[in-house]
């Protein structure tokens, strides 16, 4: 069978499933927008859910923390990881989405996993801590959250996007799914290695001076174990075009190969894991185009994916139609159904 024909039965699959999944909703939602597009007007299902934080790796005497969330008994079930966004600075565990809470209702054990954060840790390592966390969800998840770990899906959203598609490529085992909430695969375009021009990084001017003093201190997994403000820093690096500088300590400009084992864009083969996109139109912080360019990727390496669009939904989803953005969260929970169950 051809990736084509392929991906028209995978539609169909999922237009079946959609229906099934409507009847699930989050326990609790993040952001008010999603929060009311996902619930829509469907009652609220009451389950006891046990929640536990551990640490998966230690560096020094940081430690890098996962909250596992399931439901409270002792029923091996299917795991799926979310990685918080923030633009690789900011954002914890604590960020769930509020399709990670869909996860949870529809029976997954959820791993909300920290990694370090830039820019006191580069982004190897932030890497490195992303494929240590699918190794101990592998490793201990069945020992210790009575999870069954043969297969493994990952959600994220923005640069937790961007962490679920670099885990498609580089997490051993491979993810069995991954879905991308607008993410991105290019680490070095105009977009972030060029000042941007959009208000939402340019509502005030930051001085080097101010964004430096803010992210001086030693390496962190959680903001609030930094004394400064990451969203200075992170608003400072866009207005100047330094964001890919500032997370890596390489030149986007002079050394740009550097970049390339970190890039999903550039490392997609025809073994990746089926992956859905979910993106909106108008998003002026992480480009429409960045799923555009990782779904034309996926159709010249024959990979089975979704690209699901929210009409001029900004970052976040903000701004999108409910009824869209509920059923884009309707069909990422099919979508990982079809490839775990």
């Amino acid at each position: 069978m051809n990736p084509k024909s392929n991906r028209r039965i995978v539609h169909r699959a999922l237009a079946v499933s959609v229906v099934l999944v409507a009847t699930h909703v989050p326990v609790v939602g993040q952001h008010e927008h999603v929060r009311a597009a996902v619930a829509m007007e469907q009652p609220q299902l009451l389950r006891s859910v046990r929640s536990q934080t551990y640490a998966y790796k230690t560096v020094g005497d940081l430690q890098i923390k996962a909250e596992v969330h399931r439901f409270d008994d002792e029923v091996v079930r299917p795991v799926v990881i979310w990685i918080h966004g923030g633009a690789l600075i900011m954002g914890n565990r604590g960020r769930l989405g509020g399709v990670s809470e869909m996860m949870l209702e529809e029976g997954y054990v959820v791993a909300s996993i920290d990694y370090r954060l830039a820019p006191e840790t580069l982004l190897p390592a932030i890497i490195e801590d992303l494929e240590d966390a699918f190794a101990w969800v592998h490793d201990r998840g069945a020992e210790l959250f009575n999870a069954d770990t043969s297969r493994i899906a990952v959600m994220g959203g923005s640069a937790g996007g961007y962490l679920a598609l670099t885990a498609g490529f580089r997490a051993e085992p491979r993810p069995t799914v991954v879905v991308s909430f607008y993410g991105y695969g290019d680490l070095v375009g105009d977009w972030l290695s060029r000042p941007s021009d959009h208000p939402r990084h340019n509502q005030r001017e930051i001085s080097a001076e101010e964004a430096y003093a803010q992210v001086d201190g030693p390496p962190i997994s959680e903001p609030p174990d930094r004394e400064g403000d990451g969203w200075i820093f992170f608003n400072y690096t866009r207005q100047n075009g330094l964001w890919p500088l500032e997370v890596s300590g390489w030149d986007p400009h002079t050394e740009v190969e550097r970049f390339y084992p970190f890039m999903p864009v550039k490392n997609v083969t025809s073994d990746y894991p089926p992956t859905m996109l979910i993106h909106g139109t108008d998003d002026t912080d992480v480009p429409f185009e960045q799923s555009q360019m990782m779904a034309s990727e996926f159709e010249e390496h024959g990979v089975a994916y979704e690209l699901v669009t929210v009409p001029g939904a900004e970052h976040g989803l903000a701004g999108g139609d409910p009824q869209l953005i509920a059923e884009a969260y309707e069909r990422a929970v099919a979508w990982v159904d079809l490839y775990m169950r």
